[in-house]
C-alpha cells in the first residue's frame, strides 16, 4: 500500500526545515532506521554533500539515520535497500534528468507501490506526478522525458501562489500557467500552495494543512479544495 507524504515545500515563514511536518514524518518513518535522501535537485547548486546535511538536520528529531544515495557504491542496490526515502526540493529539470540517467526512475516506482515511506518536498513531490510538465523551475538541462514517476494520477504545481487581485504585476499567474498546459494536456494538476501536503494511503489522496488546494482539469471549472479534502478517482 503506498504511504507517502508529498509537500509543496520544505519550509514555510517563521519555521525550519521540515519542522511544519514533524508530527507527520514521525508517523510516515514510525520503526525506519534509516532514509536514503536523494539530493539531486540541488536548491541554488547546493552539493550533495550539503545538501544531505540540511535533510539530516530536518529529520534528526526522528531519531533516524540519513544517509545521502550518492554515497551508495551503486545507486540502484542502494535504492533497493532502502527502508525509506526522502527526495528533496531544488530544480525539477535537473532531479528528473540524473534520475533518468542513472536509470533510478523505475526502480523508485517499484519500491513506492510496494509500500516503501516516502517524503516528497517541492520537486521531489513533483516527479511522483504523471510528468514534470507542471513544474515551475527552469529548464536548465534537458532529460530524456518529461514522463515522471506517474505514482498518483494528476500533476502538481508546487509553490503555488494565488493570484493577488490589486498586484500592478503584469507577468502570468499560475493559473494562465496550467491553463496554457491544459490546451495540449488532459492531465489534471493540483496547485498546492506552501504548507500544504498531500498525504497519500493507498489509493487515497487527501489534502492536508490549512490552506486550499486547487484542482485544474481540461475544459472544466476550477475547483477549489479545503483541508481535509479526498480527491476522488471520478474527478481525476
Amino acid at each position: 500500500m503506498k504511504n507517502l507524504i508529498l509537500a509543496s515545500s520544505s519550509t514555510i515563514h517563521g519555521s525550519g526545515y521540515l519542522e511544519y511536518l514533524q508530527p507527520q514524518l514521525k508517523t510516515l518513518f514510525e520503526g525506519v532506521s534509516e532514509i536514503l535522501f536523494i539530493p539531486y535537485a540541488r536548491p541554488s547548486g547546493i552539493s550533495y554533500d550539503a545538501y544531505t546535511k540540511v535533510a539530516s538536520k530536518g529529520l534528526s528529531n526522528l531519531g533516524v539515520k540519513v544517509k545521502g544515495i550518492h554515497q551508495c557504491i551503486d545507486p540502484k542496490k542502494g535504492l533497493n535497500a532502502a527502508q525509506a526515502v526522502f527526495v528533496g526540493g531544488g530544480n525539477t529539470f535537473v532531479l528528473v534528468d540524473t534520475l533518468q540517467k542513472l536509470g533510478l526512475m523505475s526502480v523508485l516506482k517499484k519500491k513506492i507501490a510496494a509500500g516503501m515511506p516516502y517524503l516528497g518536498t517541492s520537486a521531489g513531490s513533483n516527479i511522483c506526478g504523471v510528468s514534470m510538465q507542471t513544474t515551475n523551475d527552469m529548464p536548465i538541462v534537458q532529460p530524456e522525458s518529461f514522463s515522471t514517476l506517474g505514482v498518483i494520477p494528476f500533476n502538481l504545481n508546487a509553490h503555488f501562489i494565488v493570484a493577488d487581485k490589486n498586484s500592478t504585476h503584469k507577468g502570468e499567474t499560475r493559473e494562465t500557467r496550467i491553463k496554457e498546459f491544459h490546451v495540449f494536456n488532459t492531465v489534471p494538476v493540483i496547485g498546492l500552495q506552501e504548507g500544504s501536503w498531500l498525504q497519500i494511503s493507498g489509493n487515497q489522496v487527501k489534502l492536508e494543512g490549512t490552506l486550499n488546494a486547487f484542482l485544474f482539469e481540461q475544459k472544466r471549472e476550477l475547483q477549489i479544495c479545503k483541508p481535509n479534502y479526498i480527491f476522488k478517482k471520478k474527478s481525476l
